[in-house]
């Protein structure tokens, strides 16, 4: 099934549904337009009880620069936008599915918020990652709360602040993306992440995402209390007792 907008194409093939940004003359940058597109494939795909993957891409030279600067500075852009732009990029961080993004090119300004919203990052040795928004007189959206979570506070200040670029062997280094692929064939180097992730993809694997997103702002007893909770669900679950079963039989599990 494939399901087109003005700025992007949802395909999904399975278990897996890929986004890919289309927007190729602007960087993949978004305008008004694609933020609603971002929004719309966001709730079509966590309304989708079908999907276990979301694969996020970008056509041409960028994963995403974020913002589109020139609609920005020709006054088509107002506060709405970064209301509208953080709800969008919330639903990946929240859905009940494992996303997986290639930040290949450039990943800058929003570009790098919604790879900071994903579960899992790939990148490239020439990629090159930024906040730039103090250099436009803004903040970095909620960057501001997630980088820190994967770079430590110091090394995002030094990000936000300066707006420094932070190019992919130091990106891996530090954590900010989970492996790279090479520059020339990304694409193709992606699909074994994707795959990989398909086959970690179990209940088990969602009820994890729900955990690591809510651990942090929670005491010791709160997150107890949550992880038994859903420690309970998932050995109810036909996932659990398919995984049971594929070690008895000796054999990878196949989630249902």
């Amino acid at each position: 099934m494939r399901v087109p907008f003005e700025n992007l194409t949802v395909e999904k093939q399975g278990k897996l549904a890929r986004v890919t940004f289309h927007r190729e003359v602007r960087l993949n940058a978004f305008a008004y337009p694609g933020v609603r597109d971002l929004d719309a494939a966001a709730k079509l795909l966590a309304g989708d009880t079908d999907l276990r993957v979301i694969a996020l891409v970008g056509q041409g030279r960028a994963f995403s620069t974020g913002i589109d600067l020139k609609e920005l500075a020709a006054g088509n852009i107002d506060q709405r936008y970064f209301h509208d732009w953080d709800s969008a990029v919330r639903q990946f961080e929240t859905m009940d599915k494992l996303v997986i993004c290639l930040m290949h090119g450039f990943a800058y300004g929003g570009g790098l918020q919604l790879g900071l919203a994903c579960d899992l990052r790939i990148g490239t040795p020439k990629a090159k990652y930024a906040l730039p928004a103090v250099k436009e007189g803004l903040i970095p959206g909620l960057g501001t709360q997630r980088l820190a979570r994967y770079i430590g506070l110091g090394r995002a200040k030094a990000m936000c602040l300066w707006g420094d670029v932070m190019q992919g062997e130091e990106a891996l280094r530090v954590g900010l993306v989970d492996a790279l692929v090479s520059d020339d064939n990304a694409l193709a180097e992606f699909e074994p992440y994707i795959e990989k992730t398909l086959a970690m993809a179990s209940q088990g694997a969602r009820y994890t995402k729900q955990c690591i997103a809510m651990m942090s702002d929670l005491d010791w007893q709160e997150a107890f209390e949550l992880y038994m909770e859903l420690q309970k669900k998932g050995l109810s679950s036909a996932d659990f007792r398919e995984a049971m079963d594929a070690y008895k039989a000796d054999r990878m599990p196949q989630w249902g």
